[in-house]
Parts: C-alpha cells; sequence; structure tokens
C-alpha cells in the first residue's frame, strides 16, 4: 500500500501524537549515546533531529524512525581518541554515509530480504526484554545512566543484571512512585470505556504520563522533599541563553584528517554497522507494520547515507535506524512518516525554545513507556507462536535472544542469523537428490538428483557414491534437475572411473552441463 493523500490525512492525528510519544523517549537516548560515545552532548540531539527530518523524508519506509545507536558508541568513543577529536571523526561519518549512498546504488540493501524470520523475530523479543531489564533501575530510581539499551554492558562499570542487583537498599521511593502513577495511566488510558471519549482516544497516553510525572516531583519538592528526584533522576539537556548560543552547540568536521588512512577505517565500520542496524531495523518495522507495507532497502541505505552526511557536516552523532524508536512508534499509532518527521521537528523546536522544561521529566516516567513498548515486542504469545512452528524456528530465535542479552545487538545479529542459516543448509544437504526405489530390479538403484544440486550437496551426494556396491547398477537421473553446480559434474566424473574399477553398471540420463548455467539465466 503506498502512501497517499487520503492515507496521509486518516491518519495524521495519530501520527501527530505518536511524533509527540517517540520525541519523549528518543530525546534521553540521544542524549545517553552522546555520553556513551565519549562526544559532546548536543551530536546526539543533533542525530535524532536528522534521523527524524532529513532520513524521515528521504527514505520510503512509512514507520522506521532513525537517531543515533548504541551499537556505534564504542566505534565512536574509540574514534575520538584514534583521530584526536570529535570534528575529525565528523569527516569519518561523512565518508560512512557516501559509502551507503554507494552500496545503495550498488543495490547491497537486497541483503536484508536474507534476514532469517526466526531471527528478526529474536532480536524484537530480545530488544523488548532488554528494554525492560534496563528501565528496571531507573524505574527504582537507582541508575543514573540512561543508555546501552541494546548491549549487555553499561558504561558505569556495570551489566543488565548486576544492575538489578543494585536496586536492593537503594530505591527511591519517589521515582517508584512516579514509575507506578505513570504505568497505571498508560494502561488505564486504553480503556475501551474511556476510547468512548475523543480527548482519550487522541491525546497520548505516554504525554499524559510525563506531565503527570513533572507534576508530580514538583509536588514532592514543595511538600515531601524526601521524594524529591534529583537532576541526575531528570532529562539533562543542553540550555543556551540565545539564539546564538544554541547553534554555538553545532560542531563542524576538520578536514585536515583527510589524508590519515585510520580515518578511512573507522569510516568503513561506521558504514557497516549503520547500515547492518538500518537494514535489520527496516525489516523488523516492516513486520510491525499493520498495513505490511515493503520499504526498499535500497533506498533505505541511501537515506541513511544523506542522513550521514548531513549529520557529519554539521556536528551530529551517526545515524541508523532503531528497532526501538520503530517499534514504540507503532506501538503509539504511528502509520505514516508524518509521525517519524514530527518527531524530528518537536526535538528541533524543543530543544531550542523550552528545554528548562524537557529538563523537568523524570526519567522514571519515560521508563514505564519504555516497559509497555518493551512487553508488546515480547509477550508469553510470541514464544508460543515460534515455539509451534517447530525446533528449525525456535532454537534460532531463542539463541539470538540469548545472545543479544549477553552481548549486544550486532553480534546477536550474526549469531542468530549463523544458527538460522545453518537449518537451512542442513536442509539443502540433505535434500540433494532422491534415492528411487521405484526400480524393478533389487541391484539396480536410481539416484534423482533435485531441482537445485548446488556445491553445497557434494558431501552428501560423494558419500552416496561412495557405498554404492561392487558389480551393481547405478542411473543418474537428472530429468528433474535445473540447475547442477560444476562441482557436481566432477564429482560424477570421477566417479565414472570409480564405476569401472568397481564393476558397477553406470548410466547417466538427462544430465548436461547446460545445466550449470540454464538456471541462472532465466534469473
Amino acid at each position: 500500500m503506498k502512501e497517499n493523500l487520503n492515507f496521509i490525512k486518516k491518519h495524521f492525528v495519530t501520527d501527530l501524537s505518536s511524533g509527540l510519544v517517540v520525541f519523549l523517549i528518543a530525546l534521553p537516548l540521544c542524549l545517553g549515546i552522546s555520553l556513551a560515545s565519549g562526544a559532546p552532548l548536543f551530536s546526539g540531539i543533533i542525530a535524532g533531529i536528522v534521523g527524524g527530518i532529513v532520513v524521515g523524508i528521504t527514505s520510503n519506509s512509512s514507520i522506521n524512525v532513525s537517531g543515533p545507536a548504541a551499537s556505534v558508541a564504542l566505534v565512536i568513543f574509540t574514534a575520538i581518541q584514534t583521530l584526536g577529536s570529535f570534528e575529525a571523526v565528523l569527516v569519518a561519518i561523512i565518508l560512512a554515509g557516501i559509502i551507503q549512498i554507494g552500496l545503495g546504488y550498488l543495490k547491497a540493501g537486497t541483503v536484508a530480504y536474507f534476514f532469517p524470520n526466526a531471527m528478526i523475530k529474536g532480536i524484537l523479543a530480545s530488544i523488548g526484554l532488554i528494554l525492560i531489564l534496563k528501565q528496571i533501575p531507573h524505574a527504582f530510581g537507582v541508575d543514573e545512566v540512561f543508555e546501552g539499551i541494546d548491549s549487555f554492558r553499561n558504561n558505569d562499570g556495570t551489566n543488565t543484571f548486576s544492575g538489578l542487583f543494585n536496586i536492593v537498599g537503594h530505591i527511591n521511593y519517589g521515582a517508584l512512585i512516579i514509575t507506578l502513577v505513570s504505568l497505571f495511566i498508560i494502561i488505564g488510558w486504553d480503556n475501551p470505556f474511556l476510547k468512548k471519549f475523543t480527548f482519550f482516544k487522541f491525546f497520548p497516553s505516554a504525554l499524559a504520563a510525563v506531565i503527570m510525572s513533572i507534576l508530580l516531583n514538583e509536588y514532592f519538592k514543595a511538600s515531601v522533599p524526601s521524594l524529591a528526584l534529583n537532576t541526575s533522576h531528570l532529562v539533562n539537556l543542553p540550555v543556551s541563553d540565545s539564539i546564538g548560543e544554541f547553534f554555538n552547540f553545532f560542531q563542524f568536521p576538520d578536514f585536515s584528517v583527510i589524508a590519515n588512512m585510520e580515518m578511512y577505517t573507522i569510516a568503513l565500520s561506521i558504514a557497516f554497522i549503520a547500515s547492518l542496524e538500518s537494514l535489520l531495523s527496516t525489516e523488523a518495522g516492516d513486520k510491525l507494520d499493520p498495513y505490511k507495507r515493503r520499504t526498499s532497502t535500497n533506498r533505505e541505505l541511501k537515506a541513511q547515507g544523506i542522513g550521514n552526511i548531513v549529520s557529519g557536516l554539521i556536528g551530529g552523532l551517526p545515524v541508523t535506524a532503531v528497532i526501538v524508536r520503530t517499534s514504540a512508534n507503532v506501538n503509539a499509532g504511528g502509520r505514516t512518516k508524518t509521525a517519524t518527521i514530527t518527531h524530528g521537528v518537536i526535538m528541533f523546536v524543543c530543544v531550542l525554545a523550552i528545554p528548562f522544561i524537557l529538563n523537568l521529566i523524570p526519567l522514571a516516567a519515560l521508563s514505564a513507556v519504555l516497559f509497555v513498548v518493551g512487553y508488546k515486542l515480547t509477550s508469553l504469545s510470541i514464544y508460543k507462536g515460534v515455539y509451534k512452528q517447530g525446533k528449525k524456528q525456535f532454537l534460532p530465535f531463542i539463541i539470538t535472544i540469548l545472545v543479544v542479552m549477553f552481548t549486544d545487538l550486532i553480534t546477536g545479529i550474526i549469531v542468530g542469523g549463523s544458527v538460522a542459516v545453518f537449518f537451512i543448509l542442513r536442509d539443502n544437504y540433505k535434500n540433494a537428490y532422491i534415492h528411487d526405489k521405484t526400480s524393478k530390479s533389487k541391484d539396480k538403484k536410481v539416484l534423482k538428483l533435485a531441482q537445485e544440486t548446488t556445491f553445497l550437496n557434494k558431501a552428501d551426494i560423494m558419500l552416496y557414491l561412495d557405498h554404492v556396491p561392487e558389480k551393481s547398477q547405478l542411473l543418474i537421473d537428472g530429468s528433474e534437475a535445473k540447475f547442477v553446480h560444476h562441482d557436481i559434474f566432477e564429482i560424477i566424473e570421477e566417479f565414472k572411473q570409480t564405476a569401472k574399477f568397481k564393476n558397477i553398471d553406470l548410466e547417466i540420463k538427462n544430465l548436461d552441463r547446460s545445466l550449470t548455467t540454464k538456471f541462472w539465466k532465466k534469473q
């Protein structure tokens, strides 16, 4: 389904609402990822604005939300040490964008179509679990590091589980109250009775929770100081006193490093990680999309490349499509690009005009929003559904979840994808041929090659031929084959000599070298 004017109008109000919700979630993450990268705090905000507006406009995805990602944070942190300044790293970010555009024109985005479904479902479920686990410390007012949501280790030396143990004896009851009230509002907002009223239908529950959390904390400051949250548990946004000071937050690339070969290595690393995460997020987003629209992955690579060029030119971190923001967008009702672009516009306007108000938002309220998003990604029904599909789907699914949980997103993609591919290759290995038992002669064996017999089938066919007994009859039948790899022909040629020594009566039927190219010419 293509987006048209009537479709955009139909969802315009809910898209605006969704854009606001995504902004509330993205803002502290942008700041946290800046801290994780060792980059200027405002660089994450710039990337969030560019990801929303620039990538939102140039991509043809209806629901993807882009911005800075924790998966690239370590590369940026190391790059700053290597190149000596963040301004130098901006050149690598620009070059990474150019590489991504090139990959888009080379149609490298089609690799996304080979991501196994079990792995994608595992990634989504693992992100849901991590969202819940990572936000529990914030919900109790303990953890002060609001980042690293897709990696096992945090920047403060803790990890996902040790962060949970730190809660004991350190509970901030003010944060806990705010979390519970926010959850009550968000969950209660979906009550069918309340949805009868226009206000509850269109006013975002997350915004209602955030407003209530601000009011609660201000009440605590005035009446119950022991429950009040300090600034370490609130959104922490740079505040400028004037327009001129605001634009001083922007930085510009230092092109003097253009001859430094290490800069090119860093650019390739950024391009690879950002492209991989963007492609995965795009595939995952398409599965979350209620309208099941297909995104052009090649165009998505180009859009991400344009976004990185713009972000690098004005002092921003690398941008990628991010599963967390995309899933939050869908969950909040986002159905067109309007939601993505709106989140970027709101971020720009708010950090320019009302940063002092944003700095009143408790992180506990945002954790409540992410709890709900996480639950919808990793609900019990998802596990039951994949389990019913059999172990070939469930094992890659559960292994992906565990690897992401204990390492990070990129490692999860590699390991989960490898396990899924293993099952595919094993099935392909087993289906190399059909041993036809319909022959009238007991001594005659018939080997029918499969429609597509590739080099992956070599071992299985070789083992079969090695076990053909002496003085028997064997027919190798290629009548059903549409493609046979060169290596298979070599095995058969070698077996002709073996058949002579073992006195095997060998007959080869409907098999010629044209089968090595016939299939691919049709493609």
